[in-house]
């Protein structure tokens, strides 16, 4: 077995990622006190698009700091035990809000189904209050055209795995199990590839075109409702999906590919959250459990060592970590992008958390 390092080395990555992308990016909605929003650029652009799913993921990974910081008990240097993360995820969710048009829905399923698992998870970690309008409307996209699965957008002319795999994974968390299984059980009868057990993007209409792309964040929340639902043909699919991960999705160094900036700059910390669940989960044979430990591990590893600092902020600038949009790469002195950031930040959360299972003595080199 490879060598792991404890997850003290990770946490020291969790820590520093999770301390400067709040500062290179946070800030108030047009200066209103309370308010938090992620910027998607540093520096900052004027005029800036706005990307409501992005910042569903920044409210996941502040989420993830508080409960390692929680756990930690302040062993990595903070002593609030997440309280800080905590705050300024109830600010981020009612901001998000805010920005958004004083609504939580869009035009876009996969987007309202990334918020409704990151809200979910603030409610039972931040004590906010889950926003009740995205069961429903994520629900009402469950058609039967196509044989099921979930629209895309309100255009309803695309049924794909970025809107079901999550929407799936949210009804499992939220007790609509029956809804759950009948959108896995089509993800895996209409977009699995049979040559290599990965879930394709999706299909237009009309005339159910397939559109065949694989990406690494379509794996991901699949799995978690693989896991979610937990029932012995779900987690064979699981077990089956992970090694379909490492067989087909690793680079030689044993690290995820990557999918670039933008949108895609997000795609592989999104799987790499799942196969943490996927490595924490004892439903799992240790094969798989492991396999999936060291594809995170080597990742954030990888990640890390590309790292590098940048001053940021207005009239109180400071030194922060930037890091790379992929493995075996460096960050560079351009523009930076929210996505790639906020993928880091939950890889190393993953790793932090998962390094040390099975392995309670484990000791290894310092990151």
């Amino acid at each position: 077995m490879p060598t792991r390092e404890p997850s003290s080395t990770f946490g020291e990555a969790a820590a520093a990622a999770s301390s400067s992308i709040p500062a290179a990016f946070g800030h108030r909605l047009y200066g209103l006190p309370g308010t938090h929003l992620a910027r998607v650029t540093l520096p900052a652009r004027p005029k800036a698009p706005w990307h409501y799913w992005w910042q569903a993921h920044y409210l996941d990974c502040l989420l993830d700091a508080a409960e390692r910081e929680a756990r930690s008990g302040g062993a990595t240097g903070n002593t609030d035990d997440g309280a800080a993360h905590r705050l300024r995820a109830r600010r981020l969710l009612r901001t998000i809000r805010l920005r958004n048009g004083g609504r939580w829905t869009n035009r876009y399923y996969d987007d309202m189904a990334w918020l409704a698992l990151a809200a979910w998870r603030s409610a039972d970690i931040a004590g906010t209050r889950p926003p009740g309008s995205l069961t429903p409307v994520l629900a009402s996209a469950h058609t039967p055209d196509l044989g099921g699965g979930l629209f895309w957008n309100t255009s309803r002319d695309f049924k794909n795995t970025p809107a079901t795999a999550p929407a799936a994974l949210h009804f499992a968390r939220v007790g609509r199990t029956k809804e759950a299984e009948r959108l896995v059980d089509w993800l895996f009868a209409r977009l699995q590839d049979p040559s290599t057990g990965l879930l394709l993007d999706g299909i237009r209409m009309p005339g159910e075109r397939m559109v065949t792309d694989v990406y690494t964040y379509n794996q991901g929340p699949v799995l978690g409702a693989l896991l979610a639902l937990g029932d012995p043909t779900s987690l064979q699919r699981a077990s089956d999906l992970v090694l379909a991960v490492a067989k087909h999705l690793v680079l030689p160094t044993g690290a995820l590919r990557t999918h670039g900036g933008g949108d895609g700059g997000l795609f592989t910390g999104i799987l790499i959250r799942y196969l943490g669940l996927a490595a924490e989960s004892p439903a799992l044979p240790e094969l798989t459990r492991t396999l999936a430990r060291t594809v995170i591990t080597t990742t954030a590893r990888a990640l890390w060592e590309g790292r590098g600092e940048r001053e940021a902020g207005g009239q109180r600038r400071r030194t922060v970590w930037v890091f790379p949009a992929g493995p075996g790469e460096s960050a560079g002195a351009g523009t930076v992008e929210l996505s790639t950031q906020l993928q880091a930040w939950m890889i190393f959360e993953a790793a932090c958390r998962v390094a040390d299972i099975g392995n309670p003595d484990a000791d290894g080199p310092s990151l």
